[in-house]
């Protein structure tokens, strides 16, 4: 879930089953869940007790074949828990409603999670299969939950007691109460039975739709590549990408002689920065914004057609104009208004840098002798460029100082010195790819906090982007903490026979980005499901992680973890004083082309009426016509491929992204003024953000952490605007 990188979709692609699974009244782990008695499960391993240490999944055992048992089996149990909750005699309290109701559901949400997590990185034609056929069946239980009219009767009787004082909650339960019926509401508890019946159709058909769209993109992000059989044609590439070409021409099956380019970032993002070969990347460039609109059985207009019309229904059965104004009553900005006019306040001088910088690329190709006019393919090859010519800064001299290895260890580092914490690799833990690597995280004292799993390489059966899941979230049972499971995963450079992986800037940053929401994970203390970790509002979960990318360009932090592979000499001065002066750099590209998906996003999101199939991509120019964006940029996500808005967590809520980088760069000047080290700074944001979860109002626990409420300056100066 990264700002300016292939998070391009997160936290990734994040499924409909993830987003109704993080809000559920459910989301219990595995150390509850009880074996079944029933020999004909003795072998499907989501039906027994887990045995590993910290008792993690056994990847190594399951099966695709287990899951549609163990979910099947696991709603059963649900239900015969939410009946016993909604049926109980006794009057209503905190404990036999609301409490009872956040520790139901334990066998289910473990066999969930698993599938959810290799959904996203590990999948296969028959796991998206057996996926897509259950998401209909999960739905309709998410919906027979908060759709059960005596259930909601019992916490709508605790709510309206809240203000009598007879409660006697403490603060983190009065939120939870306030949650969970919060919740109910907004999940259409108040309907009538024809309306409940209608939504649950609905969130059925939407559960299958951005299934779908997933599945789409990434079968169509793998159906390309650029095969080049002519090794003049690599002219300009630097050494380490052709080698990795070569590597995947292998991998494909073909001979000797040959290079493969694919619409992986890591591969194409050097192709469009380095080759010299115009048509070239025009070819890949226009292959990857057309993923999912290609008219052939990938293609996801109808899907995003289909998806819109039902989001609109949805919202206004349950009261609301727009599907962005039933979203954003849940986040900080409250209205889609609020949203627009934080976006235009960014969009006028971000436009204004975008075109000086078009000006000075279109220069650059005048003064080569060419007469052609800058086109979007050109972009990131001219502004590589420029960007060597006027800062002598070339992202190929960077990356021997980004060993992968080096990169993780200083993201351990980094936490370490803020936090205390030690991370030490275990090679006993299965994993479900021979990519992943397993830390156990302990405190400064040697107490277990939780495991953290890494995932760096594209493949395949991976979605793009990066992202942080949880296979478990840490929470509170009688007294005992349970700690969590928490998964990393990034498509980053891949190492070839004669080079280890070699990370860009970019990379690095993203890097860093998904360890800031891994520790706003592993370091949660709440007692309950539903606040803990990143439960939180969705403007506010990416301060989190944004925060943590602030230390990679310090000077004093560099040093520390920067070292040449082959050398382990410390990044020089000089270059990172280059890097420092490059920061404003291409900063209203990278502005423009994030903020146009924001404004597409909320756009898609505000309509009034449904949009057919055929005007998808003519809404689409149109909303970013009226912008007035540049046609040397292109918008960060077309819409058949924004996989965050259409099969993810993000609908109505890219923008927040920005808003929460107005966040992050004012709570990291209390570290600048401090000292990029200090541990009372540090020991506060840990308390205030990264452990309370959503067990308090966001800006309130941010005002308690900064003493003030956020200041805009911050991040403007930071991007040069």
């Amino acid at each position: 879930m990264k700002l300016f990188n292939a998070i391009s979709a997160i936290f990734l692609v994040i499924t409909m089953l993830a987003a109704c699974q993080s809000q559920k009244s459910g989301e219990k782990s595995s150390q509850e869940a009880k074996p079944a008695s029933s020999s004909s499960t003795a072998d499907n391993p989501l039906f027994s007790a887990w045995t590993s240490p910290f008792e993690t999944p056994p990847f190594d055992r399951i099966k695709n074949e287990h899951f549609k048992p163990a979910i099947t089996e696991g709603i059963k149990r649900h239900n015969e828990e939410i009946k016993a909750i909604a049926e109980n005699t006794d009057s209503a309290t905190f404990a036999n409603t609301l409490e009872a109701l956040d520790r139901s559901g334990l066998f289910l949400d473990r066999a969930r999670r698993v599938m959810e997590n290799l959904l996203s990185a590990n999948t296969n034609d028959e796991l998206q299969a057996i996926a897509t056929d259950l998401a209909p069946t999960l739905s309709q239980h998410d919906d027979e939950i908060y759709l059960n009219p005596q259930l909601f009767a019992r916490i709508k009787a605790v709510y309206d007691q809240r203000d009598s004082g007879s409660l006697s909650l403490n603060p983190e339960q009065r939120r939870l109460l306030e949650r969970f019926y919060k919740d109910f509401v907004r999940a259409g508890a108040n309907l009538s039975d024809a309306q409940k019946a209608r939504l649950k159709e609905i969130n059925q058909e939407l559960a299958v739709l951005e299934l779908k769209f997933a599945d789409n993109v990434l079968k169509d992000t793998n159906a390309y590549q650029l095969v080049i059989d002519n090794q003049a044609d690599l002219e300009g590439l630097p050494a380490n990408v052709i080698a990795a070409a070569a590597e995947a021409a292998s991998e494909r099956g073909l001979a000797a002689g040959k290079w493969v380019f694919t619409l992986h970032k890591p591969s194409l993002i050097p192709f469009l920065q380095y080759s010299p070969r115009r048509d070239l990347r025009e070819k890949i460039f226009k292959a990857y914004i057309n993923r999912g609109n290609n008219g052939n059985a990938y293609d996801n207009k109808a899907n995003i057609a289909r998806t819109i019309a039902l989001r609109l229904e949805k919202a206004n059965l349950l009261g609301y104009k727009t599907w962005a104004d039933y979203v954003l009553d849940d986040c900080m900005a409250k209205t889609p208004g609020n949203v627009y006019k934080f976006m235009d306040e960014i969009w006028a001088p971000a436009l204004k840098r975008a075109h000086e910088e078009a000006s000075a690329l279109q220069q650059l190709i005048a003064a080569e002798g060419h007469n052609f006019k800058l086109e979007a393919w050109d972009w990131w090859y001219y502004a590589e460029k420029l960007r060597k010519q006027q800062y002598a800064l070339d992202e190929e001299m960077l990356r021997p100082y980004f060993k992968l290895e080096n990169v993780i260890n200083g993201a351990f580092l980094l936490a370490n010195k803020l936090f205390g914490l030690q991370f030490v690799e275990r090679h006993d833990i299965p994993v479900y790819h021979p990519d992943v690597k397993v830390f156990e995280v302990k405190e400064v004292d040697g107490r277990h906090v939780g495991l953290l799993y890494t995932d760096y390489f594209p493949r395949a059966s991976k979605g793009a982007g990066a992202w942080m899941n949880a296979i478990r979230d840490e929470y509170k049972i009688d007294g005992q903490k349970v700690t969590p499971l928490i998964i990393n995963c990034g498509n980053f450079t891949k190492p070839t026979p004669d080079q280890p992986s070699l990370l860009t800037l970019e990379e690095v940053t993203s890097l860093f980005h998904e360890f800031g929401h891994a520790l706003h994970g592993l370091l949660a203390d709440c007692t309950y499901l539903r606040l803990t970790g990143t439960n939180v509002a969705r403007d506010f979960v990416e301060l989190c992680s944004q925060i943590m990318e602030n230390w990679v360009t310090e000077p004093e932090f560099l040093k520390l973890f920067a070292r040449h592979y082959q050398t382990g000499q410390p990044m020089p001065d000089e270059l990172i004083a280059k890097i420092r002066n490059a920061r404003h750099f291409n900063q209203g590209f990278a502005t423009v082309e994030y903020m146009s998906a924001s404004y597409l996003d909320l756009d898609w999101h505000v309509v009034t009426q449904p949009v057919k199939a055929e005007e998808v991509m003519n809404f689409e120019d149109k909303a970013l016509a009226r912008i007035g964006l540049i046609p040397e940029i292109v918008v960060r996500y077309r819409s058949p491929y924004f996989s965050h808005i259409f099969a993810g967590e993000y609908s109505a809520g890219y923008y927040s992204y920005m808003w929460a980088e107005v966040l992050d760069a004012d709570a990291f000047e209390a570290f600048k003024e401090k000292g990029l080290f200090d541990t009372a700074t540090a020991r506060d944001f840990r308390y205030y953000i990264l452990s309370r979860g959503g067990s308090a109002d966001p800006m309130e626990l941010y005002v308690k952490f900064r003493g003030r409420e956020p200041k805009v300056e911050p991040m403007l100066r930071r991007r040069g605007l």
